[in-house]
């Protein structure tokens, strides 16, 4: 049996308190990022290859089924908003289409060869990275996706929390993270999606910060979509420039944007 679909440690749930509850979840999703610390030096190894890639004009995917693919999908749309980064340059693909982030398409993640085609959608070359993202590493959507993409000479990984999966042995930067059993039996929608989660954050915010998307700690090529980040923007500008808050304003008003208002200064 898969690591993730193995009993969970905690019997009879339902009469547990809910403080009781609480408690032993968050016992367990602090074995979370010990287990992510484990595997940091492969995931060092595949931000080196999507960086290399992206500085190039590449782009990268991810696929995934159910939680896995709306985990993807998150982390591809935040880029352009936090990093300024083209809409299209990180994707993420659901099994289902975007039907399936809201609600389950049932078998959508049974078909081998779809992944492809929607990849093929999305014109991916040899110049791309693909990241299949499935928690039992054997999810067919996905490993059709990253065998097909490999095939066709694409640097596929992979971010699974079972060991030697079949999507692990298919691509060529397996990232394994082994959480053990979930609280709920067979919910991999809790350590394992946790895990997922930090691990894409990981990926994509070094990978950005190498692509020079971050001045000092500062998301300086933010999008200024809302009131919120207009204000954060400002200050950036006043700390950067040491100007007050009315020229600060100006600038940014001015130029668009916090890098280019700093730049213009200098």
């Amino acid at each position: 049996m898969s690591t993730t679909e193995s009993s969970s440690k905690y019997n009879d749930l339902e009469r547990m308190s809910i403080h009781d509850l609480l408690v032993n979840m968050n016992n367990e999703d602090q074995t979370v990022p010990l287990a992510v610390q484990k595997i940091i030096p492969k995931i060092e190894i595949l931000v080196k290859a999507i960086v290399e890639k992206m500085r190039n004009g590449g782009r990268l995917f991810y696929i995934g089924a159910g939680t896995s693919g709306r985990l993807g999908i998150l982390d591809a749309s935040e880029i352009p908003p936090t990093y300024g980064m083209l809409q299209g340059k990180v994707i993420g693909l659901i099994a289902g289409g975007d039907w399936a982030i809201r609600e389950a398409v049932e078998h959508a993640e049974d078909d081998i060869d779809q992944a492809w085609r929607d990849l093929l959608a999305h014109e991916i070359t040899k110049d791309d990275v693909l990241i299949g993202i499935a928690a039992s590493g054997r999810t067919p959507y996905v490993i059709g996706g990253v065998r097909d993409a490999k095939n066709n000479g694409v640097i596929t990984a992979c971010i699974t929390c079972n060991d030697e999966s079949l999507l692990a042995k298919t691509v060529d930067h397996p990232i394994e993270v082994i959480v053990g059993p979930e609280f709920v039996t067979g919910s991999t929608r809790m350590k394992a999606g946790t895990a997922q989660k930090l691990v894409l954050n990981m990926i994509s915010t070094a990978t950005m910060i190498q692509l020079g998307r971050i001045k000092g700690n500062k998301m300086v090529d933010m999008q200024l979509s809302n009131d919120k980040l207009i204000d954060r923007g400002t200050k950036m500008i006043m700390n950067e420039l040491g100007v007050n808050e009315e020229m600060a304003a100006s600038l940014l008003k001015k130029y668009g944007s916090v890098r280019a208002a700093i730049e213009s200064a200098k």
